[in-house]
Parts: C-alpha cells; sequence; structure tokens
C-alpha cells in the first residue's frame, strides 16, 4: 500500500519520501588517494555532514560506503545507508566524544549481558552457559579482563583492574573501529560480544544469536509475538551492517 493518500481530490498528503533528498548524481565510484581511498559520486569525493571528505582505510570499506550510494533511487534514504552513518559519526564526533565512548563501553563491561544468568529454568541457564562461558573465558586469555558471572537481577561488582585494562583498550581504536565498538555493545548490551566481533572471534549473526538467547527462549515458551520478532529482525540488521564495516576495513 502507498503511503500517500488524498484526503479529497486534488489534496495529497505528502508522504515520508517527499522529505528526503533528491539524488543529485548519476555515477559512483572510488579511487585512491594518498590520505586513503574515497568515494565519488560524478568525480567528486563525498563529504560528511560536517564538510570533511570522507577519507576511508581500505577499497573494501570504500566500496560498501558507494554500492549503499549506488542503489538509491530519485531520493537519497539515509537511514538506509548504515555503513555510510557509520563512518560519518566515526570522522565527525569520534575526536570529540573519544573519552565519552570509551566510558560507555566499560559501562557496559561493569554490567554485562553475559554475566546476568538466569537463576531458572534448567533449560536456560544450561543455554547461556554453554554459549556465554566460551567468550569470557576468551576475554580472560586475550583481552585480558576477567569478568565474574552472577544469578539474579542485581549486578556483580567487576574487577577494577579488568575494568581499566579493558579501557586502555578501547583507547587505542582508531574512530571507525572505536565506533563500530560502541554500536555492537550497545546493541548487544556486552562489551565482550562487542570486542569479540572487532576481533573476529565471532560473526555478526553470531553476535546476534549470543545477545538475544534470553528474548529466544521466551519466544520458544509462549510462542511468536510479531512485535518482538520485528524489533529482534531489526536488531539482527544493525548488527550485520557493522560487522559488514568491520570485514571491510
Amino acid at each position: 500500500m502507498s503511503d500517500e493518500y488524498e484526503t479529497k481530490p486534488g489534496v495529497r498528503i505528502p508522504s515520508r519520501e517527499d522529505s528526503l533528498p533528491k539524488r543529485f548524481y548519476e555515477a559512483v565510484s572510488v579511487e585512491q588517494a594518498e590520505d586513503g581511498w574515497r568515494v565519488l559520486l560524478d568525480g567528486r569525493a563525498i563529504k560528511t555532514p560536517a564538510k570533511q571528505t570522507v577519507s576511508l582505510p581500505s577499497e573494501a570499506l570504500a566500496q560498501l560506503i558507494a554500492d549503499e550510494w549506488a542503489v538509491q533511487g530519485e531520493r537519497i534514504d539515509a537511514p538506509n545507508m548504515p555503513a555510510t552513518r557509520l563512518c560519518f559519526v566515526a570522522l565527525d564526533r569520534m575526536a570529540e566524544t573519544r573519552e565519552a565512548t570509551a566510558g560507555e563501553i566499560v559501562k557496559y563491561a561493569s554490567t554485562d549481558l553475559l554475566c546476568f544468568r538466569a537463576p531458572e529454568p534448567a533449560e536456560l541457564i544450561a543455554a547461556q552457559s554453554a554459549a556465554w562461558d566460551p567468550l569470557l573465558a576468551w576475554a580472560k586469555e586475550e583481552l585480558g579482563i576477567e569478568l565474574v558471572a552472577s544469578t539474579g537481577l542485581l549486578p556483580v561488582d567487576q574487577d577494577a583492574v579488568a575494568l581499566t585494562v579493558l579501557h586502555g583498550r578501547v583507547r587505542e581504536l582508531d574512530p571507525i573501529r572505536l565506533t563500530a565498538l560502541a554500536h555492537a555493545t550497545a546493541l548487544c548490551g556486552s562489551a565482550v560480544l562487542g570486542f569479540a566481533l572487532l576481533a573476529g572471534r565471532i560473526d555478526a549473526e553470531q553476535a546476534f544469536a549470543l545477545s538475544t538467547i534470553d528474548e529466544h527462549f521466551q519466544l520458544s515458551q509462549w510462542g511468536e509475538d510479531a512485535e518482538a520478532l520485528e524489533r529482534l529482525e531489526r536488531l539482527k540488521t544493525e548488527m550485520v551492517s557493522v560487522g559488514n564495516v568491520l570485514a571491510a576495513l
């Protein structure tokens, strides 16, 4: 069904598409410059909302963004260009928000999803343990942080040294990886899953599945819920887009 309709003959209610900017270019290409790879619209490099020329660290990432611009129709639908939006945020905002972003990621680690275990039923306890224990072990071995899991709603006080180590690792990241990590961490509710995705320990679909064990268990017990499934599908799409950016770096 169209999102346009008439209240009376000759009077049209504007659709969402009417508010989108018109496509102003024909050809989309990528090229290598001295400072990295660029996406060109009719031969001109794209710029961020803050008017910075977009320079990217890899041809694959430039092509991923170019593909988003190439498939636009008569109007440019920015919300459906996740790789472009992520890189714009990284280039325009991360220099000013780096410390705040690092702090948010560490905050997620202090109440990490993987550390909140259900007291019952046994099936869910087993599913959480089987899925999450290996990731906590990986974080201890590869990241040098040991987070403690607990049962119940109240968070456990995580080791301050572990959180400090994690903060140091976050601060080492370049703007695009830091932005991707922050987005993945927020989507998962888990800094451990965010770092595992960043490191290639898991892929985006695995990160999504690991972060939604509780939701899928509830759906299996109580039956499918259209609204819940729609929300989960949106989260999965967002997670996959972050994974695509990281894979292209």
